[in-house]
């Protein structure tokens, strides 16, 4: 059973050092918070997969850093124990250090999220190392980064060449020298997410890497089964809410229809 203590940074990084592994998930308001938050997740990201889940898009490049920091306000006031994170959208961070830092500011003032995450590896070590020295948490993000389908022209698996893992991991070891305190790594090998874990004293945190990282993280409504536009590999159903959802509207339009809804005992 986890811990009922607050989660921090140095929480994730004495989970490493004991060899207990981190329960992460995705939300974007507040009851979904709340519930995950009450029900034990170690770390809750606000993710710019907001776009595909809640708004619909087809990839995360078109979200804003406003939108960023209304669902990340949202979020944070639903969590008491769960270290909340907030994704730094495309182009937020990207442009120059100085606006990467401003941005993950109002992560901090206006979404009030306790870290950040970017995606990229030793390109950004600058910027980390900015961020980090102004006193605001940075988790990485290597392997699959979605923020550079456009250039990348694919969500294939990344990290399946030799030359590939040893820049990944050169990446991780960059980063964590940057001080960054966690990485989250998606949609690499199994071998990889395991050697990665090895070369790095900060967290790795899976998506699609395989049992051998320090943690795993999924998209909340992948994971639930409300998402199903597709499935990636990687993701386990825990539950089938989609079908259940489309179950009960249709029962509950059935009895409106049929005028057995609202019966004497739902009526003043």
């Amino acid at each position: 059973m986890p811990g009922k203590g607050k989660v921090t940074t140095a929480t994730l990084r004495e989970r490493k050092r004991a060899g207990e592994r981190i329960a992460a998930l995705t939300a974007y308001d507040n009851l979904f918070a709340t519930l995950l938050d009450n029900a034990g997740v170690d770390v809750i990201l606000v993710g710019d997969s907001v776009a595909t889940v809640m708004q619909g898009r087809h990839t995360t490049v078109s979200v804003t850093m406003d939108q960023m920091v209304y669902h990340s306000e949202l979020v944070s006031r639903g969590c008491n124990r769960a270290l909340v994170v907030g994704d730094l959208p495309f182009l937020s961070y990207q442009v120059g250090i100085e606006e990467a830092l401003r941005n993950a500011g109002r992560l901090l003032k206006e979404g009030h999220v306790e870290a950040v995450k970017l995606e990229g590896g030793r390109a950004f070590v600058p910027t980390v190392e900015r961020l980090v020295s102004a006193g605001i948490p940075v988790m990485g993000h290597l392997g699959l980064t979605p923020q550079s389908i456009n250039q990348f022209g694919s969500y294939k698996t990344r990290g399946t060449e030799a030359e590939e893992q040893r820049e990944m991991i050169e990446d991780a070891q960059a980063l964590e020298a940057a001080g960054a305190f966690a990485i989250v790594l998606e949609k690499v090998p199994s071998n990889l997410g395991k050697r990665m874990s090895a070369a790095t004293t900060i967290p790795i945190i899976g998506i699609g890497a395989g049992p051998h990282t320090d943690g795993q993280i999924l998209v909340t409504h992948d994971m639930l089964g409300m998402f199903t536009r597709f499935k990636p590999r990687f993701v386990r159903r825990y539950l089938e809410l989609a079908k259940d959802i489309g179950s009960a509207v249709e029962g509950y339009c059935g009895d409106v229809r049929g005028g057995s809804f609202p019966n004497a005992d739902e009526s003043y």
